[in-house]
């Protein structure tokens, strides 16, 4: 048995380490990264080490591990793209998507508010915790495991990159196309909102002078804005 944890927190550790795809050699990291300080500071007198050290790890890990991928996939692309990229890369809702997928809130460690109020299905709360793990992994097995998890881990959003999709801002390229045309707005508009809070799809249409140019779809209303916007441009440069 891992040494401060009980038979059962073992167990579930293990589990979650099958389902993360990691054999980790220190299991108490693993602990540890998934404990919020909402616990923590319910269990003051068992001087229970919260996560967010972890996860300060954890961002400069999952942010240099994708820098070097995109710096060496990329070789064209100026700093700026390079930024935009990573920033669309590691997000919140690609961390929180990736905690999902694992159960990874069946296993958080929260106080009795956050239990009540639903934190362990918190899109930010899980990706937080996440970014605990990934800097625990860095701890336990050292860079090159931990930068090749983060690439592994993230694929469908690099894999976006790889389409263009994270570089183009094309909110930004439809207004700065209309605004050639004087007396043209511009309105979004949320058709539906549809799923759990922490697995919602979004659907929103463009309208130009009241007439729809394009339907997106996506897991924020900001990626269904910029599909919808990306829709229009296609008909507009037709």
């Amino acid at each position: 048995m891992a040494r401060g944890l009980t038979a059962k927190r073992q167990k579930a550790l293990e589990e979650l380490s099958a389902r993360l795809g990691i054999a980790f050699q220190e299991l108490s990291l693993l602990d540890q990264a998934l404990t919020h300080t909402s616990y923590a500071n319910e269990a003051v007198r068992q001087k229970v080490v919260h996560n967010e050290r972890l996860e300060f790890l954890g961002d400069a890990v999952l942010e240099l591990a994708t820098s070097t991928y995109l710096f060496r996939r990329f070789p064209e692309l100026p700093e700026g793209d390079l930024t935009k990229a990573r920033a669309s890369v590691v997000c919140e809702a690609a961390l929180h998507r990736r905690a999902s997928e694992v159960n990874l809130g069946d296993y958080l460690l929260l106080g009795r508010g956050e239990l009540v109020t639903g934190g362990n299905h918190r899109p930010s709360i899980l990706a937080d915790a996440f970014e605990a793990v990934i800097g625990a992994l860095y701890l336990d097995q050292g860079w090159e495991t931990a930068s090749g998890y983060v690439v592994s881990q993230l694929k469908e959003e690099l894999l976006e990159v790889e389409h263009g999709q994270n570089i183009k801002d094309y909110k930004t390229a439809l207004q700065e196309n209309i605004q050639r045309h004087p007396g043209q707005h511009i309105v979004y508009e949320l058709l539906a909102a549809v799923g759990p809070d922490h697995a919602k799809e979004f659907k929103v249409a463009v309208r130009i002078n009241g007439l729809a140019y394009g339907v997106g779809i996506g897991h924020s209303k900001k990626a269904a804005e910029q599909h919808a916007a990306q829709q229009a441009l296609d008909k507009l440069v037709r």
